[in-house]
């Protein structure tokens, strides 16, 4: 692990899903102090417990992304056990499957709050206090790229959030960087259903022949808050095993 001198401090949303957790393993290898946010301390414990046993120093900051006070908490946290925040990654989301026409305003709302307004309160709490050198990773989706049938609302905020991501990256820079991560059909929790109703289709349009994994993932944000990035700002990786190029 790295030296506790040189530790950075990470905080990241959606710590307790596929990709969020693979995220916080990677960053605690590298020695990193962790903040971790999900929606509930019990869906956080069995990560915390991991991580804390393997060495690394966590803080679990139970909330709900889409209320602005919840985010401001998170930030609190950071600034309170370690005076700033060095890498940010927001992994937070939801993966509702609807046809827009069947969509109600409440589903609609309720998608774009947590994957898109969460974004921009937490973005806005955080920037402040992000030190300089600081990377920020946004999780969007290739649903934002290229849209998805029967996931309109989702498609919406996953666009939304890379436009969000690319602004914010005029604003921060040039001390602080600000990308995006694109994900195709990763092997988690949140694509189960599309996975098992549609894999051959998918995996028929993927050069690649197989769905990625979260590690896979979190490598790619991995890379994106370390120095070996330190001239891509704005930009959007996607990891998706060819099934979109772009």
């Amino acid at each position: 692990m790295t030296a506790a001198t040189d530790a950075r401090t990470l905080v990241l949303t959606g710590a307790a899903g596929g990709i969020g957790a693979a995220v916080a393993r990677a960053f605690a290898r590298r020695g990193n102090r962790l903040v971790l946010s999900d929606l509930s301390a019990e869906a956080l414990a069995p990560l915390v417990a991991e991580l804390e046993e393997g060495g690394a120093t966590v803080t679990a900051v139970p909330g709900d992304v889409a209320e602005p006070a919840d985010n401001d908490r998170l930030v609190a946290a950071a600034l309170e056990r370690h005076g700033g925040i060095d890498d940010l990654v927001l992994a937070a989301g939801i993966y509702p499957e609807q046809l827009l026409a069947e969509t109600s305003d409440e589903q609609w709302r309720r998608c774009l709050s947590i994957n898109l307004d969460s974004a921009f309160y937490l973005l806005r709490a955080a920037g402040p206090h992000l030190r300089p050198g600081a990377g920020v990773v946004a999780l969007t989706s290739i649903a934002g790229m290229r849209g998805s049938r029967a996931h309109a609302a989702y498609a919406a905020s996953k666009g939304g959030l890379l436009s969000l991501v690319r602004s914010t990256a005029w604003e921060l820079g040039p001390q602080v960087r600000v990308n995006a991560v694109a994900p195709g059909i990763i092997d988690t929790a949140m694509t189960a259903g599309l996975r098992s109703t549609s894999a051959e289709h998918l995996l028929r349009g993927t050069p690649l022949g197989r769905f990625g994994t979260a590690e896979e993932v979190a490598g790619v944000v991995e890379f994106l808050c370390s120095p070996a990035a330190g001239f891509i700002t704005g930009e959007v990786v996607q990891v998706n095993g060819g099934l979109h190029m772009h």
